[in-house]
This record gives structure tokens, sequence and C-alpha cells, in this order.
């Protein structure tokens, strides 16, 4: 905490209007101690400046929220991480509960309650957004379903990396290699690879067959 009792957040989004947006909500009532754009620049700052909460986008170039908590928690386990994401999908909420989050809320959330949820997780509580909780309490209470398989308990799943899953989400929602490349900010020729990877893993052998894939798992 600052010498003012208010939290020390930083703030990782590579979206720098979303940025200038969490910092006005936020307000005088937190202190913010900086902010990164990708990956290696956030786990660098906030080893060195060691905040109360970090307030993280899951998709970012470099890698996503999961390896900034995991470049992150080895050194400095104090550190609390609050996802802040657009994205309701279950597997991206498990998955970055599962690297060590406290809490996941989206970003249609209200400035009160985005300032709640950072006092909350500062404390050591965990915060969800309503209809989040329920994907987490499924997944580690071992719920079968097609819901549980989405969150990231499917062994086929798990073989992915976070980078693989946000290509084959992409991939399978219709999107070119160049939209992919150009949403995860990535070379086309990356894209391509990662799909090859993917294909691989899961022993497919088109995109249409991707896409049915992510389909039936409800991860698109």
């Amino acid at each position: 905490m600052s010498e003012e009792g208010r939290p020390r957040v930083f703030l990782v989004d590579d979206h720098a209007v979303v940025r200038a947006g969490v910092r006005a909500e936020l307000g005088a009532a937190v202190t913010v101690v900086g902010e990164a754009d990708e990956v290696d620049a956030a786990v660098e700052m906030i080893n060195e400046r060691v905040p109360d909460v970090v307030l993280l986008d899951v998709h970012l170039p470099g890698g996503g929220g999961q390896a900034v908590i995991a470049g992150v928690m080895p050194h400095n386990p104090q550190v609390q991480f609050l996802a802040l994401s657009v994205s309701d999908a279950p597997e991206d909420v498990i998955a970055v509960i599962r690297a060590g989050a406290r809490g996941y809320i989206t970003k249609t959330v209200s400035g009160e309650e985005l300032l709640d949820a950072v006092y909350q997780v500062a404390a050591g509580d965990a915060v969800f957004s309503p209809r989040l909780a329920g994907f987490v309490l499924d997944a580690f209470a071992g719920t079968a379903g097609a819901q549980t398989v989405a969150t990231g308990l499917d062994p086929e799943l798990e073989q992915l990396s976070a980078r693989e899953r946000e290509v084959l989400r992409l991939i399978a929602r219709g999107y070119t290699y160049k939209e992919v490349a150009r949403d995860l900010t990535i070379s086309a020729k990356t894209v391509e690879s990662h799909v090859s990877s993917v294909l691989r893993k899961l022993q497919l052998s088109t995109r249409h067959e991707l896409a049915k894939w992510a389909t039936d798992r409800r991860l698109v």
C-alpha cells in the first residue's frame, strides 16, 4: 500500500486508450505506479516496482496475461493479479486463474465496481464478474459438461500454448491469417506456424476441421 493507504496498482493492456480510461476510472483512490503494453516490459517493471495489484489484460503481444503472471510470481508472490478483459470466454477465465490471478472481471464493469474489485484483490480476496464465477466453480469442482470442457480441462486443449489458443479461437471464427496477425500483433507467417502446430497437436487436417473442433467445445 502507498503511504496514504491506497493500493499501488500497475496497468497492463496493449491499448493506450484502455489504460488511460482505467486510470481515469480509478482516479485518486489508488496509486498507479506504472503501465506496460506487452509481456516483457510488464514483467520487468512489475518485478522492479512490486505493486499491490496488477490489472492485467488476458491477450497481449508476447505471450498473454499468463506469461506476465509466470514472470512475476516466482520473484514476487505477494503481487496480486486481477484480470480485466473484454473476453468472457470460459477458457480465458480458467487459464488466467489457474496461472495465479485472484480475479477476473470484464471491461463492462462500472468505475465503482472496478475500484471495489481492486481493493478486494489488494486485501487478498477473490473477485469475479457474476457470470464468470460459475465457470471457475464448475472447473475446480470437476463438474462435467460442455462448459467445463471449454474451460481448459480438456486434455487436447491443454496441449496448446496460450498463443496457440488465441490463434485457434480467431481462426475458428473465420478470421484470415492476415486478420489474426493484425489482431494479435504478430506476422502472418507466425500465424501460419501456430495453425500448423495446432493442427498437428490436435491431429486435424484442415481449417474446417479446426473450426468444428473449436465449435464443438464452445470455444468460439
